[in-house]
């Protein structure tokens, strides 16, 4: 099973980009974020001439997440919560059926929280204990299961460039970065820190001050696994082709490889 993410900052000006990516690499799922379309806008028609189902949820010019799928969804579960303010835009949950039993994808685009002073930054601290109670409810850590996606903390100071600078960063503060630890500590692995520990790699640069020329860049883009899932993870890596190409999301592909066949 192939698995990949990639934030696209609008899939209607990244389509192009998303279409090649699968076509050459056939991932099995492939985790968007930020589609920022409204649903009867999405592209679901191109995703299924390219050989993929669609469960997506978004909005005009904001958030928005979408999970692709070569074989179809067991189930698709929309939100935190059943009811208003569920978080709808922000994470899917996508079942899939393999050779293991059932895999839970969650699929996440976490708040970024603007600065460490705001509202917004708090609402990004509270978050994350919602996601941790939702994992708590959903999930369990003796069977396999995924979580995905953009989720705006670079963990340590590995994966950001400048790390003593970044501290009161919404990315990069201790505040931010613990709450997803918390939520890691349920009993997810990151499968590319896992494979890779002393490995320099980012997910994310601006688009200013030749940030991925310089490679100044964030790791913010994670693929996590629980215990029976993780053992059989062979591969994990950061394609930059993606963002090197012309009309460049300023995010990439992130992606990962598990010894399992989906049925």
């Amino acid at each position: 099973m192939k698995i990949a993410t990639y934030n696209v900052n609008s899939i209607r000006r990244r389509l192009p980009l998303i279409l090649k990516w699968l076509e050459e690499h056939q991932p099995d799922v492939l985790c968007l974020q930020e589609t920022k379309v409204r649903d009867e806008d999405f592209p679901a028609e191109a995703f299924r001439q390219a050989g993929y189902h669609a469960a997506f949820r978004g909005m005009k010019g904001y958030n928005g997440v979408a999970t692709l799928t070569r074989r179809p969804a067991e189930r698709v579960v929309h939100g935190l919560h059943e009811g208003p303010d569920n978080e709808d835009y922000r994470i899917i949950q996508t079942v899939l059926a393999s050779a293991a039993g059932d895999i839970p994808i969650i699929n996440s685009y976490v708040p970024q929280g603007y600065l460490i002073t705001s509202e917004k930054y708090a609402f990004k601290i509270e978050w994350f204990r919602r996601l941790r109670s939702y994992i708590e409810n959903h999930l369990d850590p003796g069977k396999p299961a995924l979580w995905v996606g953009d989720l705006n903390v670079a963990p340590e100071p590995i994966d950001v460039y400048h790390p003593e600078r970044r501290v009161n960063d919404v990315d990069f503060h201790i505040d931010a970065r613990n709450a997803y630890k918390e939520v890691r500590s349920w009993g997810f692995t990151d499968v590319f820190r896992a494979l890779h520990p002393e490995r320099v790699q980012y997910t994310y640069w601006d688009y200013f001050r030749n940030a991925f020329g310089n490679n100044w860049g964030w790791r913010i883009d994670h693929i996590l696994a629980t215990a029976p899932l993780a053992k059989l993870c062979t591969s994990a890596d950061v394609d930059l082709a993606p963002r090197q190409a012309q009309n460049a999301s300023d995010h990439t592909v992130a992606w990962a490889d598990f010894d399992l066949p989906l049925t």
